[in-house]
């Protein structure tokens, strides 16, 4: 079951929203983020996953993903990486491994995904996030992913998702001088 969906209210006319038109599209940070090594970044997310995805590992729940190869890519940053379900495990493979199933979306866009403040069938919908490869693999992924309680997700992981998410949600209205939809 989702969480439910809460937008910030931010008032364009506030300083805030000002202050917001400066932070840069994912698409500026690009150069900078691929320059750190892929090591620490399959490093900082097998340290996510391991905490995230501790409970379904245990109880079994994620074995229909056992040895299948999922891609995650974040198209604005041109990040990428593929992880398996290896010895009860989710782990980040090597470059170059292909991927079964990839899902691709922009950062802002995969933040509000994983953080639940938007759905993933309103982001394909809106053609905003993209599956490609063995659609079935990607859709009992995230069928899975889906059904993990929000509560089960480290406190302190929901709140920075969810505030990252709103921050980044926000600075791309204020970016493209639209207001945030209620």
């Amino acid at each position: 079951m989702l969480a439910p969906i809460m937008k910030p209210s931010i008032d364009p006319s506030a300083s805030t929203w000002s202050w917001l038109r400066l932070v840069p599209p994912p698409a500026r940070l690009a150069p900078l983020v691929r320059r750190i090594p892929l090591a620490w970044q399959a490093r900082l997310l097998d340290a996510a996953m391991r905490r995230v995805l501790a409970g379904p590992l245990a109880s079994g729940a994620l074995d229909a993903l056992a040895t299948r190869r999922i891609g995650i890519e974040v198209s604005d940053l041109g990040l990428r990486w593929v992880v398996a379900l290896h010895a009860g495990r989710m782990q980040v493979c090597d470059a170059g491994v292909p991927a079964e199933s990839t899902v691709c979306g922009t950062a802002t866009d995969l933040l509000l995904l994983a953080s639940r403040r938007e759905d993933a069938d309103t982001l394909f919908f809106q053609r905003r996030l993209h599956l490609t490869g063995d659609t079935e693999l990607g859709l009992t992924a995230r069928n899975l992913l889906d059904q993990m309680p929000w509560e089960d997700i480290p406190l302190g992981l929901r709140i920075a998702l969810h505030r990252g998410a709103g921050l980044a949600e926000a600075a791309r209205a204020a970016h493209r001088g639209t207001p945030i939809p209620p």
